[in-house]
């Protein structure tokens, strides 16, 4: 089996192949067996056959060039022919998240994955309508897992967000994490365009940041108290135009903002 490393790009393995996830360490040698969840999806969704070529990825950077050589009712296995890793980005992005109604969750979910997030802290909020008790937040976290893995499938990130079990937005600011850039939507008049906060950070420490926050509040923004309290913690308001934006909305307009920024200080090669 070949070993490739490339770069920060994602591996050129073909768009054509359907993607199935396999957990960190799942693969022993050179061969693997699909779990439940994504052997029922290649058997009785996709119809996979013995010998065809297929990606198999762990959310970790690897990704593996694989033949079907099992095709049963029960189970797929899976034959390694190649495999790649790619590096994680240079700059990790934090999504802190107030949840939102279901739909809209998932959407951001999904998006988060396609843009590249790292990390998705969900938040309870004064003006969140969905609360949740530790049992059902544990189970939530499964489900919101499983649609984080089918994003990444589709889109072929090659690495997997961590969600975190929800947390009261006081008490995440209360940990007082260190980012190099903190960033939160806000409808208050004062507030910057996140182009001026990366230029200055970028003039000021001589290189991009390893390490953006984006705070997203509810429909109905966080309260007064809430945005001070994501300030103390080192959030800097940001705006997102003229427009009233929904929460979905706001996530993706931030995120390739973000992503936008980022690339455009990376060297052309």
């Amino acid at each position: 089996m070949n070993k490739i490393v490339y770069g920060p790009s994602i591996p050129r393995f073909s768009s054509q192949m359907h993607r199935f996830y396999i957990a960190p360490g799942q693969l022993k040698g050179t061969r693997v067996v699909l779990d439940e969840r994504e052997g029922h999806h290649a058997l009785h969704v996709l119809r996979i056959e013995r010998g065809e070529q297929v990606i198999a990825m762990d959310g970790q950077g690897n990704q593996h060039r694989c033949t079907v050589d099992e095709s049963s009712r029960r189970s797929v296995g899976l034959q390694v022919e190649d495999s790649s890793f790619t590096p994680r980005p240079a700059t990790q992005t934090v999504l802190i998240q107030a949840i939102p109604k279901t739909k809209a969750w998932e959407t951001i979910l999904q998006k988060s994955t396609e843009l590249s997030v790292s990390r998705i802290v969900p938040l309870t909020t004064e003006r969140v309508v969905v609360q949740l008790g530790k049992e059902t937040s544990a189970s939530k976290v499964e489900k919101w897992k499983a649609i984080l893995i089918d994003a990444m499938k589709q889109s072929g990130n090659p690495w997997l967000p961590q969600i975190e079990q929800p947390v009261a937005l006081e008490e995440f600011a209360n940990r007082k994490e260190v980012f190099d850039l903190s960033l939160i939507g806000s409808l208050q008049p004062e507030r910057k365009h996140p182009r001026e906060l990366f230029r200055a950070f970028n003039e000021g420490q001589g290189r991009p940041p390893q390490s953006v926050a984006i705070w997203i509040g509810p429909e109905g923004d966080f309260t007064a108290r809430e945005m001070e309290l994501a300030i103390a913690a080192g959030a800097q308001p940001i705006s997102f135009g003229p427009i009233v934006l929904r929460s979905d909305t706001a996530v993706i307009y931030s995120l390739a903002i973000i992503n936008y920024e980022l690339q455009s200080s990376e060297p052309i090669s």
